[in-house]
């Protein structure tokens, strides 16, 4: 009964800890409207925070870049257990149009493990939405 709670409560306020790699801004200006009341994001119970030590959901837009893989790593291991992951737009999915670059790796999760991916060049809103949804229906189902 204790882990139904504990699971229930999990998914009805996840912490979102947004964290940009060097993009174009355009999934941030996405992300930040996605939290606003036109489209309102906090319904769900998503709260953005400015600490990775208060944060249940790393939400990454932009290319992982080799400057940038310790800091991402760094901010993933600050994180207390349970922690999620989800990559926003094409760029931190899979490289985006800088795929093949030397210093641009292939998606975020070749450095951490991703659990939701949310697609587009920016992707919308809605999008957002729906994938902070699926990864709350994820934890849901185990």
């Amino acid at each position: 009964m204790k882990l139904g709670i504990v699971k229930w409560a999990r998914t009805k306020s996840p912490w979102l800890v947004h964290f940009n790699t060097g993009a174009c801004n355009a999934c941030d200006i996405e992300v930040l409207a996605a939290l606003t009341p036109r489209y309102d994001l906090e319904r769900f119970g998503a709260i953005l925070r400015g600490s990775p030590r208060h944060g249940d959901v790393l939400v990454v837009t932009g290319p992982v870049t080799r400057q940038v893989k310790d800091r991402i790593i760094r901010i993933h291991e600050q994180m207390p257990e349970p922690k999620f992951v989800v990559a926003v737009g094409s760029c931190s999915s899979s490289g985006g149009v800088f795929r093949g670059c030397y210093n641009v790796y292939p998606g975020l999760d070749s450095v951490v493990p991703v659990d939701a991916y949310i697609g587009g060049c920016p992707p919308k809103p809605e999008g957002i939405i729906n994938g902070v949804a699926a990864l709350l229906a994820k934890i849901r189902g185990g």
